[in-house]
């Protein structure tokens, strides 16, 4: 990984001063024009962190200036002293370089040192990476820098939002990502094994090692000392092999090398020890490690991109935003803490995160530059208080709409659809659902792939998957157990697993039934309720359930399903095996069941009505009949909606929920009837229970949107 300071500055129509902490957005800059003149100080020229200046001049990047602005000492006075030379060394090549915009990258004392020089030398800043939250003395750093820089390009939308909070103009905030997800979602080397050969020795194998990367903890270093002690003995305890990479320079490293030395680590079987490994090759190690461990930013930001397992120790990057594959040991005070974190984590797989970007942050950065006005005055202007509650901007590469994939799995079509965080489907696909297993997964595959290329022409940044299917779902694995009949080869499928490797987005996966009862909770007539149940009356009959706010799933992902109460002991044989089900009276295969008998015996058709040769009767003609006047279909739908009737007055009986709401093309025809039955049926203290009918569209494909949206957006820190 890049190791300390190293700046950019550029020619020839405008000059850019930049971080080389992005060589991807370095490399795209000469391409658009800028001719950068490289300035590499702090800790890259020193000489026992390998010269990492040298892998900079292999980067086809020619260094004009080195500045040595770094005190050796490693304790808080080191720190000072090392800004205050960089403070005095930065003033002569800034008046050289005379540029126009600095870029300042994150939240090292050295890079307060550079934009403390940019601003009192009337230099333009622009900030990447501020707005977010951790620990340590990194946090006042970094909104420090941010109280300096005139711009800011920052990685996720909470840091956009701390930042508006912090007063700063909003037309001056670009939401990109961050630059290094657009380096590790293209990172691809089927060398892999080579690399970790390299490092780890022969006998390693891909998921079967640990990386680890702990720094001091700059305002409690006698802790953070010992939690390193104490890590270390839990990964001599755990016996896996273990690439351990040196702290950084900050106050207390010095002491947590000695920790290092004392345990034998450099010289321990088990153990590689490094100072610095060059960022390919470090993408590669954590991708395909079986864990890693420590406080690094790395470890929250860019390993979710792989999915690598993390145990975040300590509270260095307390507030950072984190994908699930993060478990935090807060308190890592005891070394039985952190070796149960690790056999917890190690060799686990998790879906791949795209919290900090998705690989487009340079070409967001490179067009925001291009926008910036220098003939603009150069005093900075504060917003005080508060923003409009509006925070859309008018600025076409900032206003993305943030949206889900949604893919909902039916008897006969499969749908995706991108849908935006306002429930609005932007744009919807359809295709028959194929009857094999390989057809339809490689189908599911292909429409997703095509429907996030047209998400990004469209504006649209998708932050997840969301998948409604039939049958029992294992929503924490992302599994299909066992699928409805309609759905042939459909059991105890992963489709977490393939999706997520293919888009490199986190994937949720659940019920129809329970994605209807989302859909509401987001969209429709539950928003705001604690407590509500939802019915779908479709092909077949399903349902979920709220309470609380939350979603039942039951102990074997079995609740809600509401179609196989039972409402009659000698009832209508039903699809699941037993009989008497809702399911078996009111469902759309069942009413075309009765309506084929009626037709078969010519007691289907009234005046007014007719069915073509080739039209197969279903229970949109029974309903037609019904309405003609029909007598025996008439009956026929009465017996159903009593039956769907006796179900919701024992759903009011049991979890007398708020309200219910029937959902699904039948819905409006069986609302009547179930009320009826409520009042008949029903005990007095139910009976004002409100039952309505679905306003909701597509509650499938809203719902999988919605496990998408509520949860990369719920995280509060």
């Amino acid at each position: 990984m890049p190791i300390g300071d190293c700046s950019v500055a550029a020619k020839p129509r405008k000059q850019l001063l930049c971080s080389l902490f992005q060589t991807t957005l370095g490399y795209r800059a000469c391409a658009s024009g800028w001719k950068p003149m490289v300035i590499c100080r702090g800790s890259h020229a020193f000489k026992d962190l390998i010269n990492t200046y040298r892998m900079i001049e292999q980067d086809d990047f020619d260094i004009n200036t080195r500045l040595h602005t770094i005190v050796r000492g490693e304790d808080e006075a080191a720190m000072v002293e090392s800004v205050g030379l960089a403070l005095v060394k930065l003033p002569d090549v800034l008046n050289r370089l005379k540029p126009d915009i600095m870029i300042v990258h994150g939240d090292r004392f050295d890079a307060l040192a550079l934009a403390t020089s940019a601003a009192l030398m009337n230099i333009r800043i622009l900030h990447i990476e501020g707005g977010e939250v951790s620990g340590t003395i990194d946090d006042s750093i970094r909104h420090a820098i941010t109280k300096l820089a005139h711009y800011h390009v920052c990685c996720t939308r909470s840091a956009e939002q701390h930042l508006i909070s912090m007063c700063e103009d909003h037309d001056r905030i670009l939401l990109a990502g961050c630059p290094s997800y657009d380096k590790l979602l293209s990172a691809k080397n089927k060398d892999y094994m080579s690399i970790i050969r390299m490092w780890l020795g022969d006998d390693v194998k891909s998921k079967d090692y640990i990386v680890a990367l702990q720094h001091p903890v700059t305002t409690d270093i006698k802790h953070s000392i010992k939690m390193f002690e104490l890590t270390l003995d839990a990964l001599i305890s755990f016996n896996k092999r273990t690439l351990v990479l040196f702290p950084n320079i900050d106050a207390g490293s010095k002491e947590m090398v000695r920790v290092m030395r004392k345990k034998g680590i450099e010289h321990h079987p088990n153990f590689r020890a490094v100072k610095h490994v060059p960022f390919d090759q470090f993408i590669q190690l954590v991708a395909h490690a079986g864990c890693m461990i420590g406080n690094s930013s790395c470890g929250v930001r860019e390993v979710g991109a792989f999915g690598t397992p993390v145990i975040n120790l300590g509270t260095r990057q307390i507030g950072r935003e984190t994908g699930e594959n993060v478990l935090h040991v807060r308190d890592a005070d005891t070394q039985d803490k952190i070796l149960q974190a690790l056999h917890l984590q190690f060799g686990k797989q998790y879906p791949c995160s795209k919290i900090y970007g998705d690989g487009n942050a340079v070409p967001r950065i490179l067009k925001f530059l291009k926008s910036i006005d220098l003939q603009e005055p150069l005093q900075k202007k504060f917003c005080f208080p508060p923003v409009k509650e509006n925070i859309s901007q008018d600025i076409d590469h900032i206003l993305e709409t943030l949206s889900a994939l949604a893919v909902d799995l039916g008897g006969t079509n499969l749908r995706v659809a991108i849908v935006s965080m306002k429930g609005e489907i932007v744009k919807k696909y359809t295709q028959f659902n194929p009857k094999t297993y390989e057809e339809r997964i490689n189908l599911i595959l292909q429409m997703c792939v095509e429907a996030a290329a047209e998400a990004v022409k469209l504006n649209c940044r998708i932050l997840g998957v969301g998948i409604s299917t039939g049958g029992r779902v294992n929503p924490r694995e992302g599994i299909v157990l066992h699928s409805t009949k309609l759905i042939q080869e459909w059991n105890s499928v992963d489709l977490r697993t393939p999706l997520s490797d293919t888009l490199h987005l986190p994937v949720w996966v659940d019920n129809d039934g329970n994605c209807a009862a989302l859909a509401e909770r987001k969209f429709g007539q539950g928003k705001g309720l604690e407590n509500f149940v939802t019915l779908i009356t479709g092909t077949g009959i399903g349902g979920g359930i709220i309470h609380q706010h939350e979603l039942i799933h039951g102990s074997s992902f079995c609740a809600a399903e509401l179609g196989h109460l039972v409402v009659s002991l000698d009832g209508p044989d039903c699809s699941c095996g037993s009989h008497g089900c809702i399911e078996a009276y009111a469902s759309g295969m069942a009413l075309q069941r009765e309506a084929k008998k009626l037709h078969d015996e010519d007691l289907l058709l009234v005046e007014g009505m007719s069915v073509p040769k080739d039209e197969a009767v279903g229970a949109l003609h029974l309903i037609q009949a019904a309405k003609l006047g029909n007598a025996k279909a008439q009956s026929i739908l009465r017996t159903a909606g009593t039956a769907l009737g006796l179900g919701v007055v024992n759903i009011l009986h049991t979890m007398n929920p708020s309200l219910v709401i029937l959902s699904g093309v039948l819905a409006s025809h069986y609302i009547h009837i179930v009320k009826d039955v409520i009042r008949q049926q029903a005990l007095s203290s139910v009976q004002d229970v409100d039952v309505v009918v679905s306003d909701l569209v597509d509650p499938a494909l809203l719902g999988a949107a919605s496990m998408v949206l509520d949860y990369t957006t719920r995280r509060i820190y």
